[in-house]
């Protein structure tokens, strides 16, 4: 039985059958005791030889001492060869200050002098012999095995007697972890996946009511395979498969099976699935599965034979192992589902693939609320409207950007988190934080005003391209400014149109540095880089060029990872049409990009005067501003001033306190 569930069945109860608080466990084991008995003894023991006392390193020196007259008191001790002596009032004030009152000396009995017992007497020394002593030198001279003994049998034997060939024999042992009831995640703390919820709902009504299946003849499925982006949910959501199920929940990483030594991960294999048959009906939940599920055979990852390939197997034979009476569940957890062994997928191992994709607008919102439960929200907080702002957020990132802005409220001092600290979360989340106390020169400040007033004039003119949200000049992670769209929804499939619209957005800023500065910068590095991406795509994968039609160019990337340069599977006067429909498609953005912001120099001017100025706008004040009217907002300057004059009338507020207090 599994050592983990037995040492819970150990824990005191009270009388609902939860473990009692404040009640700690001992090891009532004897030998521990006396193993602890021992060391004590023999700390005692060193103390004891270790006592403050002068040691008098020759007999004849003891001797000298004693025909002065210095000594008051000596015990013989002839089973050590030891006299232990005290020194007179005469022998103190002879000695230095602070000198040790008494003190030690070794003998041979051989070399004793004939008249060793009359010369004390003749001083007027007190002799006391002690007793024979046997056990203590015994015990002394025992004391080494009896350790020994005792490291030998914590170590090896008593570790063996549990299965796991002790400390040094214990790779073997499977090294998972078991869920337990105060940790139990329930599918209220899941959202966003309700498709993959509903899909796993049968396998929970198999753990529950596996004789509902058994009536009919159905066999469950063997394993679940959760296959989805890194943060959507994967792992959260077996969780919660095994909470609804009330079941044990084995749960391991698939690195863990693999050690230095050979065999090791085969091994804990076995020991995993052994525990788990043991404990039916359970949950084994093996988490990042390609760390060892990889595909087998010369020309990928590794050699022919090595230590992963026996993981794989050994996880393969106990899989096939299953009888339709063990009520053992395997999930396991992927974003490479590309790469696994077809073995391990095919059907009668991992039965069913459940997808957890990125949440959509409405599971954003629901996570975003799940997150926020713990969190003191303001009134002004908007979910619906910062999920819209929050395209590709997976859960993970989502959690970050409540917890974010939390930390953000509560550094100023706010009583609850509010709009703006959950904005700045997000784009702290996804870009960066803000870097407002860079030092810019000012020509670069002004080419990144243009820069991102072409940005944001090209967004908020084009229908096709996704509503403009704000746009700011404040550096942010590795970009000098940002301008940021507000997705209306969440696109499945993207058309012609948008995709020219987003390239034409993409060399807006480029277009404004060379028509505004008479230059152009390095900071349109991202831009071209995100519109040849768009323009690729369009072209090899897509089917959206006017030559080349609808065939797909580019392939499955699986062969590139590999074998880098091998993956074209078209011949060299394609390759060039490729490159000429790729170019085609970006010169056609960049004419119509250019052309728009031609036909408005004046306000792109004033965009980027207002950039220069208050450095941050929003989608409205960006239209107040291409429309001509006068933005009425405080400035940095004046938000700078506001925050200074603030500090100083607390600080001569807390001066006026300490001078009142002082003279009362």
């Amino acid at each position: 039985m599994n050592n983990d569930l037995k040492q819970n069945s150990q824990i005191p109860k009270d009388a609902k059958g939860a473990p009692r608080k404040g009640m700690p466990r001992y090891n009532r084991n004897p030998l521990g005791w006396l193993v602890i008995g021992l060391v004590l003894m023999t700390a005692m023991l060193i103390m004891n030889k270790w006592r403050r006392a002068e040691v008098i390193p020759l007999l004849p020196q003891f001797m000298d001492l004693v025909d002065k007259g210095y000594v008051e008191r000596v015990d013989i001790q002839p089973s050590r060869g030891q006299i232990l002596g005290k020194f007179n009032e005469q022998g103190l004030a002879a000695r230095e200050a602070g000198a040790p009152e008494t003190f030690e000396v070794s003998y041979d009995p051989d070399m004793m002098p004939a008249d060793f017992l009359n010369r004390l007497a003749d001083k007027g020394i007190e002799v006391n012999f002690a007793r024979q002593e046997f056990w203590v030198p015994l015990l002394w001279n025992l004391l080494p095995i009896v350790l020994l003994v005792a490291f030998v049998y914590f170590i090896f034997i008593r570790n063996m007697r549990t299965g796991g060939g002790g400390m040094l024999m214990s790779f073997g042992r499977s090294r998972h972890k078991v869920q337990g009831r105060e940790q139990r995640v329930t599918f209220a703390d899941v959202a966003g996946i309700d498709e993959a919820k509903e899909e796993v709902a049968e396998t929970i009504e198999f753990l529950k009511n596996p004789k509902k299946f058994k009536k009919i003849g159905g066999r469950i499925p063997r394993g679940v395979l959760l296959v989805g982006p890194p943060g959507c949910g994967k792992t959260l959501l077996a969780k919660a498969i095994a909470g609804e199920s009330e079941v044990p929940f084995f749960s391991i990483s698939g690195s863990d099976f693999v050690e230095m030594f050979v065999g090791v991960g085969a091994s804990r294999v076995r020991d995993l699935f052994k525990q788990a048959k043991e404990n039916s009906p359970c949950i084994i939940f093996l988490d990042e599965i390609d760390a060892i599920g990889r595909k087998r055979g010369p020309g990928f990852v590794s050699g022919g034979h090595d230590e992963r390939e026996q993981t794989l197997n050994a996880i393969l034979v106990e899989m096939d192992g299953f009888d339709t009476n063990d009520q053992v569940i395997v999930i396991a957890a992927t974003n490479r589902k590309d790469i696994l062994d077809h073995a391990l997928t095919r059907p009668g191992r991992f039965d069913r693939q459940v997808v957890v994709p990125l949440p959509d607008l409405k599971g954003r919102v629901e996570i975003l609320k799940i997150h926020a439960r713990s969190i003191r929200i303001g009134p002004n907080v908007d979910f619906e409207r910062l999920a819209r702002g929050t395209p590709m957020f997976s859960g993970a990132e989502l959690e970050a950007l409540i917890n974010e802005a939390a930390i953000s409220a509560s550094m100023a001092n706010k009583d609850y988190v509010e709009m703006a600290d959950m904005e700045e979360a997000r784009d702290k989340v996804r870009w960066g934080r803000a870097k407002k106390s860079r030092v810019i020169d000012e020509q670069d400040r002004s080419l990144t005003a243009f820069h991102e007033a072409g940005h944001a004039f090209v967004q908020s003119r084009l229908k096709e391209a996704d509503p403009l949200h704000k746009v700011s000049i404040i550096p942010r992670g590795p970009m000098g400014g940002a301008t940021f769209a507000l997705p209306e929804k969440d696109r499945l499939f993207y058309t012609k149109r948008y995709c020219m619209a987003q390239l034409q957005v993409c060399f807006g800023g480029r277009i404004a540095e060379w028509m505004f500065c008479d230059d152009i910068s390095s900071g349109a590095q991202s831009d071209i880089k995100q519109a040849t991406a768009i323009a690729r795509g369009m072209v090899l994968t897509w089917g959206m060029g006017d030559e080349l039609g609808p065939i797909d160019y580019g392939g499955d990337g699986m062969t590139e990872m590999y074998y880098p340069g091998t993956s074209r599977d078209y011949s060299e006067k394609t390759s060039e049409l490729i490159d000429k429909e790729i170019k085609g498609l970006i010169d056609e953005a960049y004419l119509k990009a250019r052309q728009l912001i031609e036909g408005s120099r004046e306000r792109v001017q004033n965009l980027a005067a207002a950039l220069l100025k208050y450095e941050t706008l929003d989608a409205a004040e960006v239209e107040i501003v291409l429309s001509g009217r006068e933005l009425e907002k405080p400035t940095v300057s004046d938000l700078l001033a506001l925050e200074q004059k603030k500090s100083q009338e607390q600080t001569a507020a807390g001066a006026a306190a300490e001078k009142a207090a002082g003279t009362t």
